[in-house]
């Protein structure tokens, strides 16, 4: 595998088109059953929820998962008790 293959990957909005595909043909005995709108309208949810976990393992995996930085308040606690003399 050449470099440019492993960092290529799928957007977000391309596996939710490939989700929402498989699971309209999986469920196509279900589609006489209900209204279309309602059952695209559905299908479009799902198909959202599981792009959103497949994306954040693909990433997760990968190891490339983004961390949110925290205000540390212990720093300020830790410079307060250095700075007080000791009894």
């Amino acid at each position: 595998m050449s470099k440019q293959e492993e960092t290529k990957k799928i957007s977000k909005k391309e596996t939710q088109k490939i989700i929402f595909e498989k699971i309209s043909g999986a469920l196509s005995e279900y589609k006489s059953n209900l209204k279309e709108k309602k059952f695209v309208a559905n299908l479009r949810k799902a198909s959202k929820l599981f792009a959103t976990d497949i994306v954040k393992a693909a990433a997760k995996q990968n190891g490339k998962t983004k961390k949110a930085k925290k205000k540390s308040a212990t720093k300020k606690t830790e410079q307060a008790n250095e700075s007080s003399p000791v009894v």
